[in-house]
């Protein structure tokens, strides 16, 4: 009977000191051959650990996997025709940074890797020291220090590599690393299309193959055609649009952005595994420098709030102009069209449904997009991701993960972002329990479909002060998030917390260009959202809110009553008699029937029946309407009080903003938009967000966020409308 085998590859960098690290390994058990196809040398050894044979494989040096070289085919070939049962990577341990590149791309790859930190002697003579108990836990993967030429650390390796290859079993656990916000949509899409077609199925992960496409790797783009010439061309198309893309925004290519963040990776993990001596500080580049600041434990978080309530001061203090100009053009187009127009359902559902509903979103536009501009400067400095870094300490006392920032800011932790990129992006949290965690949370984030509905709050009730409640309603949501997650944790999804591992990719100067059509991206997104989705469910929620009518008998009681004071002025002025009173008495029956025909329609009698419950929070009829709709998209808030208000006027004066009319509502105090905005912050998230949520975690968990999240925000609202009207 044939002894057990395992095969164990050995990789690294040219002169790193792997073929001595090969030779103190398999001592004179050599011999020396061709790579099948290439002509560069191969040599394989054997060693023995206990009753273990292995057989060691001498890789070409190399610095990529990026096949280009006739080393880099032969290396990439090996590890993915032959799979070995785990790779030892040599490092040169005085070049940590340098040397984890290759590491990192076999990682990606789901190779089980060995870290050999070759040349320890020579670190220490330097003064600096490596924690490797910190970077096995950092990377997952063991590291070992050794010094090859003198034999040391030989027992360890074969020890380690054993072990790896035994724990794994033969699986493939791939590294996922965040690219940032202009690869990783375009890595998923890419991923789901290798999966759907079988494009190297069994051998390398999906996302590895849309990784090499966006580096141009010629080898893999050829596989891709002869699996699928459709699946083929659409990865090609995908790559030479996000080139595009790049060139114009930032003026780079996709494999130098992919360059720049495997390094930011590896940064991320150098600058806590490595210990420098005090002379070596005074080294460090400018960069270091900034983030001596900017990471500081007591002035990053300083400097990090007044960054975020200047962008909100910056955002107001421009955009508070257009945003109103924008809003009386929207208010003189229904006036216009209410004078041009004959009355009738048809005037009805263009002034009341689409002007007043699709023009309360798209009023806010310019303040969105004066967002987006100041939030993409943020984003291509780098300064978001040293973000994720400094409130890592923080995530960790509520059982996340530093990883976990990343989603919530995609999510809208600076305000303007989207939920559903954000669950998307818990993909790279390797604990499925923080994932988890994360993904339930990030919707609370203030999401650019929340913000019309904040700034509309805000502007309502507390005018003047836009940009300190948007600051605070912000930082309620991080708040919020945290408390939350910090409960699941302790409940429902228990588990071990994972280190934590930051990628922070260089700063950058951003350009005026790229920040211009970054913003213009975001923004068409915004408004075609507002022109699409948003006007057809203003039309339906117009229509919930229109029928059936009030009966014959009811609206002519009110016709009546108006009737009766509209002959009371005319016989004023016949007498020439003040008659602004009895005018405001003929609006005030109008408005009347107005509000009377809402309460009848469908929508008022489910806004009716649901105010014995939300009556607590301080919600009326006209609020639940739109929360109702809310469930949709949450812009549809705005669009759905609009139209409520448009429908039932509740005062007698001309027609006005959206959130004056509401300012005016008496029976919607301030501790209610108070309440109001807790309940947004915090009730179920949208249609959409809880679909890509069941895509991410099953429908279970996505059901449990609709149940949870929103009775979670009803518990809120009440607490705080009722704490609020005590204090007031």
């Amino acid at each position: 009977m044939s002894e057990p085998r395992l095969t164990i590859g050995l990789a690294g960098n040219p002169n790193c000191g792997k073929t001595t690290l090969f030779n103190a390994l398999t001592g004179s058990h050599q011999h020396v051959g061709n790579w099948p196809g290439v002509t560069v040398e191969k040599k394989m050894g054997h060693a023995r650990h206990g009753e273990l044979e292995l057989d060691v494989v001498d890789l070409p040096g190399t610095y990529s996997l990026t096949a280009y070289s006739e080393e880099e085919k032969a290396a990439r070939r090996f590890l993915i025709e032959d799979r070995p049962a785990a790779v030892v990577d040599v490092l040169t341990a005085d070049a940590l940074e340098r040397n984890l590149y290759l590491a990192v791309q076999i990682m990606e790859l789901g190779v089980p890797v060995v870290l050999a930190l070759n040349m320890m002697d020579e670190v220490r003579k330097r003064g600096k020291d490596i924690d490797t108990g910190l970077l096995t836990r950092l990377t997952g993967c063991p590291a070992v220090e050794t010094v090859a030429r003198q034999g040391k650390g030989r027992r360890e390796i074969l020890e380690a590599a054993v072990n790896l290859a035994s724990e794994r079993a033969g699986a493939w656990i791939p590294l996922r690393i965040s690219y940032g916000p202009d690869l990783d949509p375009v890595l998923d899409e890419m991923e789901a299309i290798v999966e759907a077609n079988g494009i190297m199925a069994g051998k390398v992960p999906p996302r590895w193959v849309g990784l090499k496409y966006l580096e141009g790797d010629p080898g893999i783009m050829r596989r891709g055609r002869e699996a699928s010439d459709q699946a083929g061309e659409k990865l090609e198309k995908l790559t030479a649009k996000v080139a595009a893309h790049l060139k114009k925004t930032l003026g780079t290519t996709p494999d130098a952005i992919i360059a720049d963040y495997r390094y930011g990776y590896i940064a991320g993990i150098a600058r806590q595994v490595v210990r420098y001596p005090a002379v070596d500080q005074e080294r460090l580049r400018l960069s270091d420098h900034m983030d001596r600041v900017l990471t500081h434990q007591l002035a990053g978080p300083l400097v990090m709030a007044l960054v975020i309530y200047l962008l909100y001061i910056l955002t107001f203090a421009v955009g508070k102009v257009p945003m109103e100009a924008v809003q009386a053009a929207f208010a003189w187009l229904g006036k216009t069209l209410e004078a041009a127009m004959p009355e009738g359902q048809l005037r009805s559902l263009l002034v009341s449904g689409v002007i007043a509903g699709v023009g309360g979103v798209l009023g806010f536009v310019p303040l969105i997009m004066i967002m987006f501009f100041l939030l993409s400067a943020l984003e291509d400095t780098g300064y978001v991701a040293r973000m994720a870094y400094m409130l890592d300490r923080v995530f960790r006392i509520f059982g996340l993960h530093g990883t976990s920032v990343l989603p919530f800011i995609v999510s809208g932790g600076i305000a303007g972002g989207c939920a559903v990129p954000g669950v998307m992006a818990t993909r790279a949290l390797r604990s499925p329990k923080e994932k988890l965690a994360t993904l339930l949370t990030a919707p609370f984030m203030t999401c650019g479909a929340k913000v019309p509905v904040f700034l509309m709050l805000a502007a309502a009730f507390f005018p003047g002060k836009e940009a300190a409640v948007m600051s605070a309603v912000t930082l309620a949501a991080w708040v919020a998030a945290l408390c939350v997650a910090k409960l699941l944790r302790s409940t429902v999804v228990k588990g071990e917390s994972t280190p934590f591992v930051m990628e922070l990719p260089p700063y950058r100067m951003p350009t005026l260009r790229g920040l211009c059509i970054h913003t213009w991206e975001r923004s068409w997104e915004y408004m075609r959202k507002a022109g699409t989705i948003i006007l057809a469910i203003s039309v339906l929620i117009w229509a919930a809110m229109t029928f059936p009518q009030l009966p014959q008998e009811r609206a002519a009681a009110f016709d009546q009553r108006a009737e009766a004071a509209q002959a009371q002025v005319e016989e004023a002025k016949a007498q020439g008699l003040e008659s602004a009173a009895l005018e405001d008495a003929v609006k005030a029956a109008e408005a009347a029937k107005s509000e009377e025909a809402l309460r009848n329609s469908f929508a008022g009698r489910a806004g009716v029946a649901l105010e014995g419950l939300t009556a607590p929070a301080g919600f009326n009829w006209r609020v639940n309407i739109a929360l109702l709709g809310g469930f949709a998209a949450k812009e549809v808030i705005v669009s759905t009080l609009g139209t409520a208000y448009s429908l039932g006027e509740v005062d007698t004066k001309d027609a006005a903003p959206l959130s004056e009319m509401l300012a005016r509502d008496e029976s919607f105090p301030r501790a209610a938009g108070i309440a109001l905005i807790a309940f947004v912050i915090l009730y179920a998230p949208c249609s959409v967000t809880i679909v890509a949520m069941a895509k991410e975690a099953g429908w279970r968990w996505a059901l449990f966020s609709m149940g949870f999240n929103t009775a979670l925000a009803y518990v809120a609202a009440v607490v705080i409308f009722q704490a609020a009207r005590l204090l007031a």
